[in-house]
């Protein structure tokens, strides 16, 4: 889950692809009454610049488990989200900064995760919710 950019610089590799499984922790979920199921699945094709900064794709996929939304029936929905990341040497306040050796991936990998959730949960794409009329 680390791109070693020194050592890949050095080795004239300036870009390539991690693949990797990653176990969200237990506050990973927005989404209420819901979880994740097991492991998210992670890919990061990255790109070293001539100004040691890094372009990373990161996409995560991952099961989203638990209570639809409107009526407390069993959901479930695949998660699959990209996102475009820039890693920077110094602070620019709208990046991810990294010490110019290497590049750990976890903040970024729990931010997309939280990032990719829905508001809600459904069951089902038309689910009315609880029919309290129902007899």
């Amino acid at each position: 889950m680390k791109i070693e950019v020194k050592k890949l610089n050095a080795q004239k590799r300036y870009n390539g692809r991690l693949d990797f499984e990653y176990e969200p922790s237990e506050n990973s979920c927005l989404v209420p009454l819901c979880g994740i199921e097991g492991k998210v699945n992670c890919s990061a094709e990255y790109e070293i610049y001539s100004d040691d900064s890094v372009g990373v794709k990161l996409t995560v996929k991952y099961l989203l488990k638990g209570q639809c939304s409107y009526c407390l029936n069993d959901a479930q929905k695949f998660i699959e989200r990209t996102f475009d990341i820039l890693f920077v040497t110094e602070d620019d306040r709208e990046n991810y900064i990294y010490d110019g050796n290497s590049i750990n991936l976890k903040t970024a990998v729990d931010d997309a995760i939280l990032f990719s959730q829905p508001n809600i949960l459904l069951c089902r794409e038309d689910c009315t919710g609880i029919d309290i009329n129902n007899k």
